[in-house]
């Protein structure tokens, strides 16, 4: 299939893309990496009557350390965050979970702020930015906005950003000493969609995990934090009897929706056999 016909911007400023998008509304799309518009315009789910190139846009760009965050730009692709010495020191989990993105020609292009934005509850990057407590920093005609992550994905494809709003950044806190970070997934070949994945990350102390965030993919309509199990492990030894304690309250807690091939006991299950791997990693 071929597209509906669209105008075409390709934006000088921030400011030039919210004006747009401000008179243009619903009829608006805006274009980073690509790789989620072009698919849905040449598929005919999505028809705007405008869409609104930001690639030129050089402030949304870059990663780097701002105090004790790390920032990345809208526009920072798969593959930057995957090679960046930044990352790699600061926020260890995005350089884990970069290489299971999709294949690197989709590395190569797909953008942070493209996949934080489309919000796909079965993408890495959503639920790296949960298990991180990271921030979105969006801005629109009132300025600046600020919005924590927890608060951030509302719904299937559905986020806190309104219409005429765009991310440009998130920031994540940096890694401090004796943190533990770490990312497991389960999918059919490498390369697709997990079908069960989690991206998690705790302070160690005296042999405990500190204020733990389990942060799932594929199982709801948005990335999805494991409060129950949290509440287990927070404080205590990743011992057995500790894990299988987690596991059980996951379980008891966890209703995930199905997808084409997998039932929501077979994603219980396999969420389960993800936090017992993940937590013999902390132990170690």
């Amino acid at each position: 299939m071929k597209a509906a016909a669209f105008d075409y911007i390709k934006a000088g400023s921030i400011a030039q893309v919210i004006d747009l998008l401000v008179r243009h509304g619903d009829d608006a799309r805006v274009l980073a990496g690509g790789q989620t518009l072009m698919a849905t315009l040449n598929m005919r789910l999505s028809e705007p009557a405008l869409v609104i190139d930001i690639t030129g846009l050089q402030s949304l760009r870059g990663i780097e350390l701002r105090g004790e965050v790390l920032r990345i730009g809208a526009l920072a692709t798969h593959t930057q965050i995957e090679q960046c010495a930044l990352v790699a020191r600061h926020a260890p989990l995005l350089a884990e979970a970069a290489p299971h993105i999709a294949h690197r020609a989709i590395r190569n292009s797909g953008t942070w702020g493209g996949s934080i934005a489309y919000a796909d509850p079965a993408a890495e990057w959503p639920a790296c930015l949960l298990a991180l407590g990271g921030t979105v920093i969006v801005q629109g005609p009132d300025g600046e906005r600020r919005i924590a992550a927890d608060d951030f994905f509302t719904g299937l494809y559905a986020t806190a950003l309104r219409p005429e709003e765009i991310i440009t950044a998130s920031e994540l806190p940096i890694a401090t000493a004796g943190q533990w970070q770490g990312m497991s997934q389960l999918a059919r070949r490498h390369g697709d969609y997990a079908i069960v994945g989690l991206a998690a990350s705790a302070q160690r102390q005296d042999g405990g995990l500190l204020a733990p965030r389990l942060a799932f993919m594929g199982v709801g309509t948005t990335p999805w934090r494991a409060r129950q199990a949290e509440a287990v492990l927070d404080g205590q030894t990743p011992d057995e009897a500790t894990v299988a304690r987690a596991v059980a309250a996951l379980r008891e807690e966890i209703d995930p929706l199905p997808d084409l091939t997998n039932t929501p006991d077979t994603k219980r299950h396999l969420a389960g056999v993800l936090l017992q791997r993940l937590l013999a990693s902390a132990r170690g």
